[in-house]
């Protein structure tokens, strides 16, 4: 009897096992397909890639009255108990020729700048999203005074300006005309970095933050030369992504984006 019970002991703790070990298989097969860390950075170290926010950020909307009307979204800073609190920087995000604020926020970059303390504000260009398009903002004048309507309606003041691909048709112009009021740019291959001479970008003292994916041998690698004759410049190159490189390595993209804000403050 006692050899039977003993057998069945055993047995016992062996299903118990082959259990437990069935549960965590998918964890760790999960955690060894983690992605690996692939950036070619220049001018910035090397850290780990920030965790996913784990506070639940409420992202507002609005709208700026005006010609064109503003759509935008705003995620305000707090701190590791949720609570809000002053922002250590203000950062206005744009966006490409397909996409919207919206994109910001299904990313997570939104909540993630809160979280770290930011207050970020998402614009909807003319003619996307939510704002309508106007003959209003056809000449680059007309498209640096719509920015400056937007930061000073928002009393925004000395922001970080990040502006991927067609933003650059509205960014380049003002931080031309206007770097000095800029703590950071942040271009991601915007487009229409030819239409200026190494004079005027050698002119601009705003610290930036090139980014481009390695794989975008277009707009990224025409970019990168042009803006590289910026004097306050460093880059961070995003191996194997393509054009739109902060949809293909998020993780990444926000790392070098965190890296760059610190060191503005």
């Amino acid at each position: 009897m006692n050899f039977l019970r003993n057998r069945l002991v055993v047995l016992g703790l062996v299903l118990l096992a082959t259990l437990l070990l069935y549960l965590l298989l998918p964890a760790i097969r999960q955690g060894s397909m983690e992605p690996s860390l692939e950036v070619q950075r220049m001018g910035l170290s090397v850290a780990s890639p920030p965790p996913p926010p784990t506070i639940n950020v409420t992202v507002r909307t609005g709208q700026l009255p005006g010609d064109p009307p503003l759509f935008f979204r705003e995620a305000l800073p707090i701190d590791g108990a949720g609570r809000q609190i002053l922002p250590r920087l203000q950062v206005v995000l744009l966006h490409g020729q397909a996409f919207t604020s919206k994109t910001w926020e299904d990313l997570g970059t939104l909540a993630l700048l809160a979280t770290n303390g930011y207050q970020a504000f998402a614009l909807d260009l003319p003619g996307f999203g939510n704002s309508p398009d106007s003959d209003a903002v056809k000449t680059d004048q007309n498209r640096v005074d719509l920015l400056l309507r937007f930061l000073e309606a928002l009393g925004v003041r000395a922001p970080v300006l990040l502006s991927p691909s067609m933003s650059g048709h509205f960014s380049l112009p003002f931080l031309i005309k206007h770097g000095a009021l800029l703590r950071g740019y942040i271009p991601i291959a915007p487009v229409g970095t030819r239409s200026y001479t190494p004079q005027q970008y050698q002119a601009i003292q705003t610290p930036t933050l090139i980014v481009y994916g390695e794989q975008d041998t277009n707009l990224g690698a025409q970019s990168y030369k042009n803006l590289s004759q910026l004097p306050r410049h460093s880059a961070v190159r995003l191996a194997g992504a393509r054009h739109a490189c902060y949809l293909d390595k998020p993780r990444e993209f926000h790392q070098a984006m965190l890296d760059f804000l610190s060191k503005l403050e």
